[in-house]
């Protein structure tokens, strides 16, 4: 070997170069397009909002104000009652997820973070900031690391959208016919609508029932529930969206004939194209959905239905939950003690260590 090859440079890898460069045009074309999303949710705001402007200009605001004040005792009982049941179910998303990541947190706990979640993030919009924050707020004093809270979160979406999924296509295809004139469409379109949001629940089922099933997030994996847990949470979704459709339902004009399984259906697309619009509660394209379904009911009443429902499901839980957070952040700061849990380094419920992070891997 002579000098010049003893003092050659080696040569620069060329795979790691070319994998760099591929990741930088793939982030590049995201960042290029992520704007899409952005503005298709404010167009469908705005467009929503001048809907909504157009319907409510022949609205009495005093007739509305009577009928909210006509609101009989039933109906508030009933309403409220129906909330109860909505958040418990709701309280279900953290149990199931915490099952799934094989962690153990006492049920007041459980139900204490998802309902103060879940209350202030429908109110406040944001989820993953505020319901986020709560979360870990809580979570956090059990020993849950960030990427826990994290797995937690995204696996109760995963049982939100599975109960939606099977409510909007069991009420599309059982009602295809009052759909159709409610929303102007044929029976078929719904029935043929109804049908693929089944087979895509059902597919799930199936594509998770096979065998496990992971998805991964930049170097981040979570293991999907199997079938007992998926099925589980399909009916846990399911009781929630029923619930909190009820609410509403027992507020609408004591005339109104619409059957409750039609009224589903409305009410979950009014649900889904406000959870498009990112807008706080759906604020706005909720309501303008729901006026243009029912538009063959009075449309001061249905307003005023709308109004009670937002204080009932949205007010009243929000400031319950901040007087319950304020309770709980005064506990523990009078009692000067964590929540129960397993010592720092002892095993945790999955036989890892659970206050020394090794869980989260």
């Amino acid at each position: 070997m002579n000098f010049q090859d003893q003092h050659r440079k080696p040569a620069e890898p060329v795979e790691p170069v070319q994998q760099e460069a591929s990741a930088a045009k793939r982030k590049s074309r995201r960042n290029r397009y992520a704007w899409i999303g952005t503005a298709a949710s404010i167009v469908l705001f705005a467009v929503s909002l001048g809907v909504l402007w157009k319907l409510v200009q022949s609205v009495s605001w005093a007739e509305v104000r009577s009928a909210i004040a006509a609101a009989t005792g039933r109906q508030l009982g009933l309403a409220f009652l129906f909330v109860s049941i909505s958040y418990l179910f709701l309280t279900g998303y953290d149990a199931l997820a915490l099952r799934q990541l094989r962690i153990k947190v006492p049920y007041r706990i459980t139900a204490l973070a998802s309902f103060t979640s879940y209350a202030v993030s429908f109110t406040l919009g944001f989820p993953l900031l505020t319901a986020g924050t709560i979360r870990y707020w809580i979570y956090s004093r059990q020993g849950l690391t960030t990427p826990k809270i994290a797995a937690l979160t995204v696996i109760a979406g995963f049982t939100f959208w599975l109960g939606m999924g099977v409510v909007l296509g069991l009420s599309l295809i059982i009602e295809a016919g009052q759909l159709a004139g409610l929303a102007f469409t044929s029976i078929r379109i719904n029935q043929t609508v109804g049908l693929v949001a089944l087979a895509l629940v059902l597919g799930y089922l199936a594509w998770v029932s096979a065998k496990k099933r992971s998805i991964t997030v930049k170097h981040w994996r979570l293991e999907l529930p199997g079938a007992s847990v998926s099925i589980g949470q399909m009916l846990v979704g399911i009781g929630d969206v029923c619930a909190a459709a009820a609410v509403l339902y027992v507020l609408l004009p004591q005339e109104t004939t619409i059957a409750f399984t039609t009224f589903l259906a409305v009410y979950v697309l009014a649900a889904m194209l406000g959870i498009a619009s990112n807008a706080p509660g759906g604020i706005g394209v909720f309501e303008a959905t729901i006026l243009l379904a029912l538009s063959s009911l009075p449309r001061n009443e249905v307003l005023t239905s709308l109004l009670l429902f937002r204080g009932c499901y949205y007010v009243v839980p929000f400031v319950t939950a901040l007087a319950m957070l304020g309770l709980y952040e005064i506990v523990k700061r009078a009692g000067g003690a964590r929540d129960s849990g397993p010592p720092e380094g002892t095993a945790g419920p999955s036989g890892r260590g659970w206050r020394d992070g090794s869980d989260s891997r």
